[in-house]
Protein backbone atom coordinates (compact mmCIF):
# COMPACT_ATOMS: atom_id res chain seq x y z
CA UNK A 1 0.00 0.00 0.00
CA UNK A 2 1.19 3.55 -0.72
CA UNK A 3 1.65 6.44 1.69
CA UNK A 4 -1.86 7.76 1.02
CA UNK A 5 -3.28 4.51 2.41
CA UNK A 6 -1.40 4.76 5.70
CA UNK A 7 -2.22 8.45 6.13
CA UNK A 8 -5.93 7.81 5.51
CA UNK A 9 -5.90 4.76 7.78
CA UNK A 10 -4.20 6.78 10.53
CA UNK A 11 -6.79 9.58 10.31
CA UNK A 12 -9.70 7.15 10.45
CA UNK A 13 -8.17 5.27 13.39
CA UNK A 14 -7.64 8.55 15.24
CA UNK A 15 -11.26 9.62 14.66
CA UNK A 16 -12.49 6.15 15.69
CA UNK A 17 -10.99 6.58 19.17
CA UNK A 18 -12.65 9.95 19.83
CA UNK A 19 -15.41 9.56 22.48
CA UNK A 20 -18.89 9.97 21.06
CA UNK A 21 -19.58 13.20 22.96
CA UNK A 22 -16.50 14.84 21.44
CA UNK A 23 -17.22 13.24 18.09
CA UNK A 24 -20.56 15.02 17.86
CA UNK A 25 -18.99 18.25 19.05
CA UNK A 26 -16.60 17.88 16.10
CA UNK A 27 -19.55 17.23 13.79
CA UNK A 28 -21.26 20.42 15.03
CA UNK A 29 -18.08 22.42 14.48
CA UNK A 30 -17.73 21.13 10.92
CA UNK A 31 -21.32 21.89 9.97
CA UNK A 32 -20.96 25.62 9.27
CA UNK A 33 -17.91 25.43 6.97
CA UNK A 34 -19.19 22.26 5.31
CA UNK A 35 -22.67 23.59 4.59
CA UNK A 36 -22.14 27.32 4.09
CA UNK A 37 -18.59 27.49 2.72
CA UNK A 38 -17.71 24.21 1.00
CA UNK A 39 -21.37 23.84 -0.06
CA UNK A 40 -20.76 20.17 -0.75
CA UNK A 41 -23.22 19.08 -3.49
CA UNK A 42 -25.73 21.70 -2.38
CA UNK A 43 -27.21 22.08 -5.86
CA UNK A 44 -27.89 18.34 -6.21
CA UNK A 45 -29.36 18.12 -2.70
CA UNK A 46 -31.66 21.11 -3.25
CA UNK A 47 -32.78 19.78 -6.65
CA UNK A 48 -33.47 16.31 -5.24
CA UNK A 49 -35.47 17.69 -2.32
CA UNK A 50 -37.57 20.19 -4.26
CA UNK A 51 -38.43 17.64 -6.93
CA UNK A 52 -39.17 14.89 -4.40
CA UNK A 53 -41.38 17.08 -2.18
CA UNK A 54 -43.18 19.48 -4.55
CA UNK A 55 -45.84 20.29 -1.94
CA UNK A 56 -43.35 21.56 0.62
CA UNK A 57 -42.45 25.22 0.89
CA UNK A 58 -38.90 26.36 0.27
CA UNK A 59 -38.59 26.97 4.01
CA UNK A 60 -39.56 23.35 4.73
CA UNK A 61 -37.15 22.10 2.08
CA UNK A 62 -34.30 24.13 3.59
CA UNK A 63 -35.06 22.71 7.03
CA UNK A 64 -34.79 19.15 5.70
CA UNK A 65 -31.65 20.15 3.81
CA UNK A 66 -29.91 21.51 6.91
CA UNK A 67 -30.99 18.53 9.00
CA UNK A 68 -29.66 16.23 6.30
CA UNK A 69 -26.21 17.82 6.32
CA UNK A 70 -26.04 17.56 10.10
CA UNK A 71 -26.95 13.88 9.90
CA UNK A 72 -24.58 13.34 6.98
CA UNK A 73 -21.62 14.67 8.98
CA UNK A 74 -22.65 12.58 11.98
CA UNK A 75 -22.81 9.48 9.80
CA UNK A 76 -19.39 10.08 8.23
CA UNK A 77 -17.79 10.33 11.66
CA UNK A 78 -19.86 7.45 13.06
CA UNK A 79 -18.65 5.27 10.19
CA UNK A 80 -15.06 5.84 11.29
CA UNK A 81 -15.96 4.33 14.66
CA UNK A 82 -16.26 0.95 12.95
CA UNK A 83 -12.48 0.79 13.05
CA UNK A 84 -12.34 0.42 16.84
CA UNK A 85 -15.79 0.39 18.49
CA UNK A 86 -16.42 -2.58 20.79
CA UNK A 87 -19.05 -5.20 20.02
CA UNK A 88 -20.96 -4.36 23.21
CA UNK A 89 -21.07 -0.65 22.39
CA UNK A 90 -22.19 -1.34 18.84
CA UNK A 91 -24.99 -3.61 20.03
CA UNK A 92 -26.30 -0.75 22.18
CA UNK A 93 -26.20 1.76 19.35
CA UNK A 94 -27.37 -0.37 16.40
CA UNK A 95 -30.16 -2.70 17.47
CA UNK A 96 -31.83 -5.25 15.22
CA UNK A 97 -35.52 -5.84 15.90
CA UNK A 98 -37.42 -9.01 14.96
CA UNK A 99 -34.24 -11.04 14.53
CA UNK A 100 -36.23 -14.18 15.34
CA UNK A 101 -37.77 -13.87 11.87
CA UNK A 102 -34.38 -14.36 10.25
CA UNK A 103 -33.27 -16.96 12.80
CA UNK A 104 -36.29 -19.11 11.95
CA UNK A 105 -35.50 -18.90 8.22
CA UNK A 106 -31.83 -19.67 8.74
CA UNK A 107 -32.67 -22.64 10.97
CA UNK A 108 -34.50 -24.15 7.98
CA UNK A 109 -31.38 -23.71 5.90
CA UNK A 110 -33.00 -20.92 3.88
CA UNK A 111 -30.92 -18.03 2.61
CA UNK A 112 -32.30 -14.49 2.71
CA UNK A 113 -32.16 -11.35 0.61
CA UNK A 114 -32.25 -8.40 3.01
CA UNK A 115 -33.26 -5.27 1.09
CA UNK A 116 -32.39 -1.84 2.48
CA UNK A 117 -31.57 1.64 1.22
CA UNK A 118 -29.21 4.53 1.77
CA UNK A 119 -31.24 5.64 4.75
CA UNK A 120 -30.08 6.04 8.34
CA UNK A 121 -26.58 4.69 8.88
CA UNK A 122 -26.09 1.95 6.31
CA UNK A 123 -22.40 1.55 7.21
CA UNK A 124 -23.32 0.41 10.71
CA UNK A 125 -25.44 -2.32 9.12
CA UNK A 126 -22.13 -4.20 8.94
CA UNK A 127 -22.61 -4.87 12.67
CA UNK A 128 -25.38 -7.34 11.74
CA UNK A 129 -22.79 -10.10 11.96
CA UNK A 130 -22.83 -9.63 15.74
CA UNK A 131 -26.45 -10.75 15.80
CA UNK A 132 -26.39 -13.63 13.31
CA UNK A 133 -22.83 -15.00 13.18
CA UNK A 134 -23.82 -18.27 14.88
CA UNK A 135 -26.87 -18.80 12.64
CA UNK A 136 -25.51 -18.04 9.17
CA UNK A 137 -23.10 -15.91 7.19
CA UNK A 138 -24.01 -12.26 6.64
CA UNK A 139 -22.78 -10.97 3.28
CA UNK A 140 -22.63 -7.35 2.17
CA UNK A 141 -22.77 -6.86 -1.58
CA UNK A 142 -20.74 -3.78 -2.44
CA UNK A 143 -19.44 -1.80 -5.39
CA UNK A 144 -15.65 -1.73 -5.45
CA UNK A 145 -14.22 1.78 -5.13
CA UNK A 146 -11.79 3.06 -7.76
CA UNK A 147 -9.51 4.25 -4.97
CA UNK A 148 -7.82 1.02 -3.90
CA UNK A 149 -6.63 2.43 -0.59
CA UNK A 150 -10.13 3.53 0.48
CA UNK A 151 -11.63 0.30 -0.84
CA UNK A 152 -9.26 -1.72 1.35
CA UNK A 153 -9.94 0.41 4.42
CA UNK A 154 -13.72 0.35 4.04
CA UNK A 155 -13.73 -3.41 3.45
CA UNK A 156 -11.60 -3.83 6.57
CA UNK A 157 -14.12 -1.87 8.65
CA UNK A 158 -17.18 -3.59 7.17
CA UNK A 159 -15.85 -7.08 7.94
CA UNK A 160 -14.66 -6.30 11.47
CA UNK A 161 -17.96 -7.32 13.10
CA UNK A 162 -18.14 -10.71 11.38
CA UNK A 163 -19.69 -9.87 8.01
CA UNK A 164 -18.30 -10.93 4.67
CA UNK A 165 -17.97 -8.50 1.75
CA UNK A 166 -18.51 -9.58 -1.84
CA UNK A 167 -17.90 -7.39 -4.87
CA UNK A 168 -21.13 -7.02 -6.83
CA UNK A 169 -19.37 -8.33 -9.94
CA UNK A 170 -18.73 -11.61 -8.11
CA UNK A 171 -22.17 -11.89 -6.49
CA UNK A 172 -23.70 -14.59 -8.72
CA UNK A 173 -20.58 -16.76 -8.54
CA UNK A 174 -20.56 -16.46 -4.75
CA UNK A 175 -24.27 -17.28 -4.46
CA UNK A 176 -23.90 -20.37 -6.66
CA UNK A 177 -21.03 -21.65 -4.52
CA UNK A 178 -22.80 -20.94 -1.21
CA UNK A 179 -26.06 -22.52 -2.42
CA UNK A 180 -24.31 -25.64 -3.67
CA UNK A 181 -22.64 -26.01 -0.26
CA UNK A 182 -26.01 -25.72 1.49
CA UNK A 183 -24.84 -22.82 3.64
CA UNK A 184 -27.59 -20.37 4.70
CA UNK A 185 -26.62 -16.76 4.06
CA UNK A 186 -28.11 -13.32 4.60
CA UNK A 187 -27.33 -11.09 1.65
CA UNK A 188 -27.47 -7.37 2.42
CA UNK A 189 -28.68 -5.61 -0.71
CA UNK A 190 -28.68 -1.81 -0.83
CA UNK A 191 -30.85 -1.78 -3.92
CA UNK A 192 -31.61 1.92 -4.51
CA UNK A 193 -28.69 2.34 -6.88
CA UNK A 194 -29.20 4.14 -10.18
CA UNK A 195 -28.29 1.96 -13.17
CA UNK A 196 -26.54 3.28 -16.24
CA UNK A 197 -28.98 4.63 -18.78
CA UNK A 198 -28.33 1.86 -21.29
CA UNK A 199 -28.69 -0.77 -18.55
CA UNK A 200 -32.17 0.25 -17.44
CA UNK A 201 -34.71 -2.57 -17.80
CA UNK A 202 -37.51 -1.27 -15.61
CA UNK A 203 -38.90 1.96 -14.15
CA UNK A 204 -40.91 2.47 -11.00
CA UNK A 205 -42.38 5.39 -9.05
CA UNK A 206 -40.25 6.80 -6.27
CA UNK A 207 -40.45 10.20 -4.57
CA UNK A 208 -42.42 12.00 -7.26
CA UNK A 209 -40.25 10.54 -10.03
CA UNK A 210 -40.35 7.70 -12.49
CA UNK A 211 -36.94 6.15 -11.89
CA UNK A 212 -34.88 3.45 -13.59
CA UNK A 213 -34.04 0.69 -11.14
CA UNK A 214 -31.58 -2.16 -10.83
CA UNK A 215 -33.33 -5.51 -11.07
CA UNK A 216 -30.42 -7.81 -10.23
CA UNK A 217 -31.37 -8.20 -6.53
CA UNK A 218 -34.89 -9.31 -7.45
CA UNK A 219 -33.65 -11.70 -10.14
CA UNK A 220 -31.14 -13.31 -7.80
CA UNK A 221 -33.72 -13.64 -5.03
CA UNK A 222 -36.15 -15.44 -7.33
CA UNK A 223 -33.55 -17.54 -9.12
CA UNK A 224 -32.00 -18.96 -5.95
CA UNK A 225 -35.28 -19.21 -4.03
CA UNK A 226 -34.22 -16.83 -1.25
CA UNK A 227 -36.65 -15.36 1.24
CA UNK A 228 -37.03 -11.57 0.98
CA UNK A 229 -37.09 -9.19 3.94
CA UNK A 230 -36.88 -5.44 4.27
CA UNK A 231 -34.74 -3.66 6.86
CA UNK A 232 -36.15 -0.32 7.96
CA UNK A 233 -33.49 1.83 9.64
CA UNK A 234 -34.83 4.34 12.18
CA UNK A 235 -32.81 6.96 14.03
CA UNK A 236 -33.95 6.93 17.65
CA UNK A 237 -31.63 9.71 18.77
CA UNK A 238 -28.16 10.93 17.92
CA UNK A 239 -25.88 7.90 17.62
CA UNK A 240 -28.62 5.32 18.19
CA UNK A 241 -30.48 3.39 15.50
CA UNK A 242 -32.97 0.55 15.17
CA UNK A 243 -33.08 -1.85 12.25
CA UNK A 244 -36.59 -3.26 12.04
CA UNK A 245 -36.82 -6.49 10.03
CA UNK A 246 -40.06 -7.46 8.30
CA UNK A 247 -41.05 -9.67 5.36
CA UNK A 248 -40.96 -7.93 2.00
CA UNK A 249 -43.25 -10.64 0.62
CA UNK A 250 -44.16 -14.10 1.89
CA UNK A 251 -43.67 -15.88 -1.43
CA UNK A 252 -41.63 -13.96 -3.98
CA UNK A 253 -41.93 -16.74 -6.55
CA UNK A 254 -45.61 -15.89 -7.05
CA UNK A 255 -44.92 -12.25 -7.89
CA UNK A 256 -44.87 -10.98 -11.47
CA UNK A 257 -41.59 -9.59 -12.78
CA UNK A 258 -40.38 -6.42 -11.05
CA UNK A 259 -43.13 -6.46 -8.41
CA UNK A 260 -40.65 -7.29 -5.65
CA UNK A 261 -38.56 -4.28 -6.68
CA UNK A 262 -41.67 -2.09 -6.62
CA UNK A 263 -42.55 -3.31 -3.12
CA UNK A 264 -39.04 -2.49 -1.97
CA UNK A 265 -39.22 1.07 -3.29
CA UNK A 266 -42.61 1.59 -1.65
CA UNK A 267 -41.21 0.56 1.73
CA UNK A 268 -38.12 2.72 1.30
CA UNK A 269 -40.18 5.73 0.29
CA UNK A 270 -42.34 5.33 3.38
CA UNK A 271 -39.22 5.39 5.56
CA UNK A 272 -37.94 8.50 3.78
CA UNK A 273 -41.25 10.31 4.25
CA UNK A 274 -41.03 9.63 7.99
CA UNK A 275 -37.40 10.76 8.37
CA UNK A 276 -36.40 12.54 5.13
CA UNK A 277 -33.20 13.97 6.57
CA UNK A 278 -31.73 10.46 6.86
CA UNK A 279 -31.67 9.72 3.12
CA UNK A 280 -28.57 10.16 0.96
CA UNK A 281 -29.64 13.25 -0.97
CA UNK A 282 -26.11 13.99 -2.25
CA UNK A 283 -26.40 11.08 -4.68
CA UNK A 284 -27.64 12.08 -8.15
CA UNK A 285 -30.34 9.44 -7.90
CA UNK A 286 -32.72 11.07 -10.36
CA UNK A 287 -30.25 11.66 -13.19
CA UNK A 288 -32.25 9.53 -15.64
CA UNK A 289 -35.66 9.91 -13.97
CA UNK A 290 -38.86 11.55 -15.15
CA UNK A 291 -40.32 14.11 -12.75
CA UNK A 292 -43.93 14.88 -11.80
CA UNK A 293 -45.44 11.44 -12.08
CA UNK A 294 -48.36 12.39 -9.78
CA UNK A 295 -47.76 9.81 -7.11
Amino acid sequence: MNMRYYITLGIIKFISHIPFRLLYALSDALYFPFYYMARYRRKIVRKNLTESFPNKTISEVKTIERDFYRHFLDMLLESCKLMSISADEMRKRMKFVNIELLEEMLSRGQSISAFLGHHGNWEWISSSGLWFHDKGTVVQIYHRLHNQAMNHIITKMRTRMGNACVNMNSTVKYMIQATSNGEPHIYGLIADQSPRKNESKHYTTFLNHRVPVVTGPEKATKHFGFAAVYISVKKCKRGYYECIISPLHDNVQTLPDYELTTLYYQRLENDILQQPELYLWTHNRFKYAHQNCNI
